[in-house]
């Protein structure tokens, strides 16, 4: 029986370049953000004795006057014109429940999807009984959110072609504050493979395909085999967003597509080595660094 034995090694030092790009201001509950009386208090903060405090344990961000904490591991809360990825969980009168992460089902409403073959017109009920052939229980759909409910819930559409039912790939599940809002969450990277970005931190991976001009409302999926190299960039990519995820790092297409490149150098089944991830995410986060500076 093999047995895989591994030695230890001194670790990289890590460039002043590479520490100054983590000076985030981080706090934990009870932390004082500041004590001057002109901010206005935002979520995740709280007033006590002229103190701006902290709530939970996160990032502070400052928008002009305004103070708030974003925490580091939270549910997703949604904003209108996210990108999310989602899990229809339950279909139910003229509508779709989707699990997207956050506290609440997100619901889909028949009248916004497009209908199979991009036809304009109201909602019969034929449309309604048809709703299963449309999206059932278990099936990926990607979608935008279009309003958020007073209790928190989030309303989403898909009357866009790039939305819809989701085919062939990998589903990647990390923490909504890692994802990195971006113009774009759609993104056709040059190693052969489509990444879909979803602000809620579901990310789906998939092989890029040919643009067609059918008009097929969102609801034909491509079941051909996929070949085993666009297979294998797949799973490389998989690796390396986990990887990055476990070093707290922000996805966005420039560092996932960096972790790629640095990941050649080992197998596909090695970079979820603590070793090999450690090198990678050091790697990864001094090109971005010498990229801003």
């Amino acid at each position: 029986m093999a047995v895989e034995v591994r030695l230890p090694v001194a670790r990289k030092r890590v460039t002043e370049s590479v520490q100054l790009d983590n000076t985030r201001h981080l706090v934990s509950p009870g932390d004082t953000i500041t004590t001057d009386t002109g901010f206005m208090r935002g979520h995740g903060t709280y007033m006590e004795d002229e103190k701006l405090l902290a709530s939970v344990a996160g990032v502070v961000e400052h928008v002009n006057k305004l103070v708030c904490v974003r925490a580091l591991k939270t549910r997703y809360n949604g904003e209108v014109g996210d990108v999310v990825v989602g899990r229809v969980t339950e279909v139910q009168q003229r509508r779709w429940k989707v699990d997207t992460n956050s506290r609440l089902d997100s619901v889909l409403l028949l009248s916004a999807v497009n209908l199979p073959g991009g036809e304009l017109r109201r909602r019969s009920a034929e449309d309604e009984l048809a709703m299963r052939s449309y999206l059932q229980e278990g099936d990926l759909i990607s979608a935008e959110v279009q309003a958020v409910y007073s209790d928190g819930a989030l309303s989403m559409h898909t009357r866009s072609l790039k939305y819809g039912k989701l085919g062939q790939g990998v589903l990647v599940q990390v923490s909504p504050s890692l994802i990195k809002r971006r113009k774009t969450h759609f993104h056709n990277l040059p190693c052969g493979a489509s990444i879909i970005l979803g602000n809620n931190g579901f990310i789906w991976l998939y092989p890029t395909l040919e643009q067609t001009e059918d008009e097929a409302g969102g609801f034909v999926t491509n079941l051909e085999p996929i070949s085993l190299t666009d297979r294998e960039v797949i799973s490389r990519l998989r690796n390396c967003i986990l990887a990055l995820a476990a070093q707290q790092m922000l996805l966005y297409d420039t560092s996932i597509l960096y972790c790629y490149e640095a990941s050649m150098t080992h197998m596909i089944k090695d970079i979820l080595k603590i070793e090999v991830i450690e090198d990678i995410v050091l790697e990864t986060r001094q090109r971005l660094v010498e990229q801003e500076s």
